[in-house]
């Protein structure tokens, strides 16, 4: 047999395996249709690595067990959460603001289901970029007293990385207890070496979900996209902004990089807090315990009057709780539904929900960004938009740099602000945590952050969308077949 025969007779054979192997495994797993279809085809273009592509980006982690589920185990959040639900059923919750009462539905649903309790004791404040954000966080930093607590899915080897580390490394000699948890992933061109003064100097650093062997990661598709600071479990920031200098908009590639942060005090720092701790023990030997050192109480010049829930998921969770809340929040709408996210690649689900919003007469409008970071998406984006514009939907290309923040406003009265796009990654793969803010003046100032945008943005019409080149509407062909997986 010649040498030509064998090596095709051996690629048969595991091609054969690699399929039988893939296809069962799929199936087994009883995934979505669209994700099925979408591994199917990685299996027919790579037949002989595609069985190998699926065990690293294609695993189901609930069904793994890799992330073993410590959440809610703390009995303080189960007595507090059956407390809260039974308040609201028995119609006892007295409201800051009367009108919220009408978003109880919403509400109760993110505590059954993500046991986000609803305080209404915060006080936020609104950062529309980096350098607003980075200057507040660092001034904290520098009057920490007890512990500084920080969950980041990028931080970069550039000035800023440094300024933070540098700042950090400072109050860990000073006796101050901090941590910082990062993503590996995300952080992919950063050095651990980055890390040694601050460990020398008796912080604390931790990867999540870090690679076991070296350029293979089994878990590799499951990252913590989260973005959180807390500071003497008092202060507490959440949003969209990482540490770099382009979040900052000193790349040039990218210019003013606008994004949304906030910075809260209030009982939902506690909430924060519990998020950090429990992924913290994920990652770390050094495991942390909820107690009043980590969770104090709320003084009464740190509280305000804005209604928060902080809502967590992500793949060890049975429910999608982010993009149910958005899916709620949507069909809740009666007059408006002002979405913005670098990143529009829907499931079937929300497409449906922005559609009958729309053809029910509800404003709808999208900002996206006007230039891309990551290509593949942005084609799948324009895909999706494509679909809404001839419903009405008014769709807006931020031109001003580049357009990052993920917030949803419903109706001038609620809105979420976080770390979770409008896309399948967000909502099935990455760990995120998203503020749903419920206070009218609050939610108006977002308002008027979302118009001014507007004001450096470009309408994008049907007609325009209609007349793109070809070459534009098979890319979004392409990246629309393989959008359950990107």
């Amino acid at each position: 047999m010649s040498l030509s025969s064998i090596t095709q007779n051996i690629y048969t054979v595991i091609t054969l395996i690699n399929l039988v192997l893939a296809i069962s495994v799929i199936f087994l797993e009883r995934r979505n249709v669209g994700v099925t279809w979408a591994w199917l085809m990685i299996f027919l273009f790579f037949p002989v690595g595609g069985f190998i592509i699926y065990l690293i980006f294609g695993q189901n982690l609930s069904r793994l067990k890799i992330y073993k589920d410590k959440k809610w185990r703390n009995k303080l959040y189960q007595q507090l959460t059956d407390h809260q639900k039974k308040e609201f059923r028995q119609r006892r919750v007295e409201y800051n603001d009367p009108s919220m009462a009408g978003f109880e539905d919403l509400i109760y649903m993110n505590l059954s289901s993500a046991k986000a309790l609803y305080t209404q004791d915060n006080a936020v404040q609104v950062f529309k970029d980096g350098n607003e954000k980075f200057y507040s966080l660092f001034e904290e930093i520098r009057t920490a007293t007890t512990h500084i607590h920080l969950m980041y899915y990028i931080i970069n080897d550039d000035n800023t990385g440094r300024r933070l580390l540098e700042l950090l490394k400072e109050k860990a000699e000073q006796g101050v207890e901090v941590r910082f948890l990062y993503d590996p992933i995300g952080s992919h061109r950063l050095s651990a070496r980055v890390f040694q003064p601050l460990l020398q100097a008796g912080g604390q650093v931790a990867a999540f979900f870090p690679s076991k062997v070296p350029y293979l990661n089994f878990r590799v598709n499951y990252r913590n996209h989260r973005k959180l600071a807390i500071i003497d479990g008092t202060i507490g920031y959440i949003g969209g902004i990482n540490v770099g200098d382009e979040y900052l908009g000193l790349a040039d590639r990218f210019g003013y990089w606008r994004d949304t942060h906030l910075r809260m005090t209030g009982s939902a720092v506690r909430m924060m807090q519990g998020h950090f701790i429990r992924d913290w023990n994920m990652a770390s030997k050094r495991q942390l315990v909820e107690t009043e050192f980590f969770l104090p109480s709320v003084s009464d010049e740190e509280k305000g009057k804005v209604g928060v829930q902080i809502v967590a998921s992500g793949p060890d969770q049975s429910y999608e709780h982010i993009r149910n809340a958005y899916i709620k929040m949507i069909h809740r709408a009666r007059k408006s539904v002002w979405i913005q996210t670098p990143y529009f690649v829907p499931d079937e689900s929300l497409v449906n929900a922005i559609q009958t919003a729309a053809l029910s007469g509800v404003n709808v409008k999208m900002i996206i960004p006007a230039i891309p970071d990551h290509q593949m998406v942005y084609w799948a984006t324009h895909s999706y938009v494509g679909d809404l514009l001839p419903l009405g939907v008014e769709c807006y290309l931020y031109e001003n740099g580049f357009l990052h923040a993920k917030t949803l406003i419903i109706d001038g009265a609620v809105a979420s602000v976080g770390t979770a796009n409008f896309d399948i990654r967000s909502f099935k793969l990455n760990f995120e945590i998203n503020a749903f803010l419920y206070d009218r003046e609050l939610v108006g100032e977002l308002e008027r952050n979302y118009l001014k945008d507007i004001e450096h943005s470009r309408l994008w019409t049907y007609e325009e969308y209609l007349k793109r080149p070809r070459m534009h509407k098979l890319r979004e062909s392409v990246t629309r077949l393989l959008s359950p997986i990107l």
